[in-house]
C-alpha cells in the first residue's frame, strides 16, 4: 500500500517521508515493535537523514513511534486508538455541524453536494485515493465554515491520521464492492439532507449514526494486533 502521490503536492521531503511511513504503519505494514533506522530509510527514499528525522519527529509527535537511542520504535495504532481518534472526529464535527447549520447554508450545501458529485465519479472511475480525498474535504469544509479557532487547531492536529484512516477504509470499502460504495454514498446524501433542515436534533441524530455507521466499517479494517 502506497501513499498516493497525487496527494503529495506541495508537501516537504519529510512530510513526504512522514505520510509514507504513518501510512505503512497505521495499515500494518510496518508492524508493532519494528525498529526503524534512519539510515535504511534514507537508503529507501534516497535522501540525507535529515528529512527522515523530521519525519520521525513528526510520527513521535503523533505517538506512532517513540524515539530511542537505536533507533524509532513502532508503537503503531490499535483499533481502540482508531475508535477514540473516530471518537474525537464524532465530538468536533457533531459540534460544528451544529454550530454552522444553526440556519440555513443554501451556498455550503451546494458546495457539498459538488464534493459527493465527485465522490460518485470517483467511484465510477475506481479510484479510492480520490474517493478518500473528497471524502475528506466534504468533513474538512465544515469544519472550516465554523470559523472556530481551537476546534482548526484542534482538527489539525488529528488531520494527517484522520485522511490515512480515511484512506485505508475507502480501500476496505472499495474491496467489498458496488453496493458497499452505494451505501457511503447515500451516507453522504442522507447527512446533506439533515444538515439542510437546520433542525439541531436532527442533526445531532444524524452525526451520531454518521459515525455508528463508520466504526463498523473500522471494525473491518483494523484488528487489535496485540
Amino acid at each position: 500500500m502506497k501513499y498516493p502521490a497525487s496527494w503529495l503536492q506541495g508537501a516537504s521531503l519529510g512530510e513526504a517521508i512522514a505520510n509514507e511511513l504513518r501510512l505503512q504503519i497505521i495499515s500494518g505494514a510496518i508492524k508493532k515493535g519494528e525498529i526503524l533506522s534512519e539510515n535504511r530509510i534514507a537508503g529507501e527514499f534516497g535522501t540525507s537523514r535529515s528529512p527522515v528525522r523530521e519525519a520521525l519527529k513528526t510520527l513521535s509527535s503523533e505517538g506512532l513511534i517513540q524515539l530511542e537511542r537505536m533507533g524509532a520504535v513502532v508503537i503503531g495504532l490499535s483499533l481502540k486508538e482508531v475508535e477514540e481518534l473516530y471518537d474525537v472526529r464524532y465530538l468536533i464535527e457533531s459540534f460544528v455541524q451544529t454550530h454552522v447549520f444553526a440556519k440555513p447554508q443554501p451556498a455550503l450545501i451546494q458546495h457539498l453536494k459538488q464534493i459527493v458529485d465527485r465522490m460518485e465519479l470517483a467511484a465510477k472511475h475506481g479510484d479510492p485515493e480520490e474517493f478518500s480525498l473528497q471524502d475528506l474535504s466534504f468533513h474538512e469544509r465544515i469544519v472550516a465554515e465554523a470559523d472556530h479557532k481551537r476546534i482548526l487547531h484542534l482538527w489539525r492536529s488529528i488531520r494527517q491520521i484522520v485522511i490515512t484512516v480515511i484512506l485505508i477504509t475507502t480501500r476496505q470499502v472499495f474491496s467489498e464492492g458496488e453496493s458497499r460504495i452505494e451505501a457511503v454514498l447515500s451516507k453522504h446524501h442522507q447527512l446533506i439532507r439533515d444538515l439542510e433542515s437546520s433542525d439541531p436534533v436532527r442533526i445531532q441524530n444524524a452525526a451520531q449514526q454518521y459515525f455508528d455507521d463508520s466504526r463498523e466499517t473500522l471494525h473491518l479494517s483494523f484488528s487489535e494486533g496485540e
